[in-house]
């Protein structure tokens, strides 16, 4: 197989978010050389272009594989229209300059099984990317807002409960058609911190909010929890709310459970939602897994409840921006945590059962962390996104920073989450 790379680079003094508001409009007619585009989607809800160029009869068709307003760079593959090549992958980035405007970097990856085949693609490709480079620059005075969430009406909620071993307490939203957005919480939360996403989710979909084992109104089971009781768990969910697939929206703790179903049942999910968090300590040496238990279980060795030090923790899962308010809420939902719960959710994130294989994941992924996480931070979650994006066989991956957000990134800025959050449901299948 011969490989080959095209790569064009272009300035302007037209500023980055000028110029990303139109590059990041991935079906927009904003390419000089295309007569015709349209906008469709596959089985899964990824986002695909089908256009043709002017002079041709050809219809070529890319799907989008990575997507980040954030980082201002999408990516996406090519499905069908130039001949001789196994694959074609680019990627699109803005960003800003020393001098205050703008870079455009443009690349291509091509795959062929004739070297020349592939040299030839990427020599007709560059001046493709040249004219689109340019074209950009022109329409960034033209600049179009970013969209911003819509407004929903709020929605009746209400609590519910379930079985004995354990009993799984619950907060749902009218029961809609489609797949169930299941929101779980992270080691020092609740099932109360999720109340805005909830409440915006279910306009569009079933939602449910789930307090884990031992928090809230639900209750520990008989033994020790591992990852897959809280897998049966999301099972039971699913089965009593009666929906045929989910979309799993974690944070922290929650994603690394989240991440854990869907190496596990893969087909049940429509899309998974990761905050603040993916691998936990699937990918962390026994020392350091047992430093972090130690460490943890410091204070409830000397007696202490989560109430004793949340507001220790507190500090640390906050940003430096969050309201008084903010961190009530963050300080409530810790000190609400019975010892035995906090001491059982530890012992469990620091077993894990396996290293994660992202080629599992077959679903539109969103992740997203808060600008100063420091349990999770940008560069580690971007860094995640790019692996499942290499990874994963039909890649759909999103990722954001939520800006002036720590670690409880939907608590601390949940218009940003939200806006996020919703772009990405409103396009899966219903």
């Amino acid at each position: 197989m011969a490989r080959d790379q095209v790569q064009v680079i272009g300035h302007s003094s037209a500023s980055p978010e000028a110029v990303w508001a139109v590059a990041r409009d991935f079906c927009g007619h904003w390419h000089p050389g295309i007569a015709t585009i349209r906008a469709e989607q596959d089985e899964r809800g990824s986002l695909v272009r089908a256009f043709t160029a002017h002079g041709e009869g050809t219809l070529y068709r890319e799907r989008l594989t990575f997507f980040s307003d954030s980082d201002r760079s999408l990516a996406y593959t090519h499905l069908e229209g130039i001949a001789g090549i196994d694959h074609y992958d680019a990627r699109l980035t803005v960003s800003s300059t020393e001098e205050g405007g703008s870079s455009i970097k443009w690349l291509a990856d091509v795959e062929a099984r004739d070297a020349a085949r592939a040299a030839s693609v990427c020599l007709g490709t560059r001046p493709i990317f040249e004219a689109g480079i340019d074209a950009l620059f022109k329409q960034a005075g033209r600049q179009r807002e970013t969209p911003t969430c819509a407004v929903f009406p709020s929605i009746e909620v209400e609590d519910l409960s379930f079985g004995e071993t354990p009993r799984l307490a619950l907060t749902v939203s009218p029961r809609k058609q489609g797949p169930l957005c299941l929101f779980l919480h992270g080691i020092g939360g609740g099932r109360t911190n999720w109340l805005s996403q909830l409440t915006a989710a279910g306009n569009l979909m079933s939602a449910a909010s789930l307090d884990l084992r031992g928090y809230g109104d639900s209750s520990l089971g008989p033994d020790q929890s591992a990852v897959d009781d809280y897998c049966a768990d999301i099972l039971r969910v699913r089965e009593t709310l009666g929906a045929d697939r989910l979309v799993l929206v974690g944070l922290s703790y929650g994603s690394w459970i989240a991440t854990s179903f869907a190496m596990r049942h893969p087909e049940l999910l429509a899309g998974l939602v990761l905050s603040g968090g993916c691998t936990g300590m699937s990918e962390a040496g026994v020392e350091e897994r047992e430093a972090f238990r130690v460490s943890r279980l410091v204070p409830i060795e000397a007696g202490q409840t989560p109430a004793d030090f949340a507001p220790s923790v507190v500090k640390v899962l906050a940003g430096p921006a969050a309201s008084d308010t903010t961190k009530t809420q963050l300080l409530q939902s810790m000190a609400a945590i019975p010892a035995a719960t906090y001491r059982d959710a530890l012992l469990c994130f620091t077993n894990p059962l396996e290293r994660f294989d992202f080629s599992r994941l077959n679903m539109p992924v969103l992740m997203m962390t808060g600008e100063h996480d420091r349990l999770a931070a940008p560069v580690e979650i971007r860094g995640v996104a790019q692996r499942i994006l290499a990874e994963a066989g039909m890649p759909d991956v999103r990722y954001e920073t939520i800006a002036d957000a720590g670690h409880v990134c939907n608590v601390e800025q949940p218009a940003a989450y939200n806006r996020v959050l919703l772009e990405f449901l409103g396009k899966l299948p219903k």
